[in-house]
């Protein structure tokens, strides 16, 4: 398993529940999370067949800003 790290602007718990059918989709429950008491809100996905471009593509696409860490 690989971790990506990436800032992103998912700062609550309302951001979290919009982008989670998508991160769920592509990363699967449970292997991704967001630590919003983090400043640059950090996102943390492990996977083994993702890479951090279509971590990226997913995130945008579910209207959030996103960059890596």
């Amino acid at each position: 398993m690989k971790t990506l790290q990436f800032k992103t602007n998912i700062n609550c718990g309302g951001c979290i529940k919009a982008v989670t059918p998508t991160l769920n989709q592509e990363a699967g429950a449970g292997n991704w999370q967001v630590d919003t008491a983090n400043p640059d809100k950090i996102l943390t996905v492990t996977s083994d067949k993702l890479t951090a471009d279509q971590v990226v593509k997913a995130v945008e696409n579910a209207g959030f800003a996103i960059q890596p860490a």
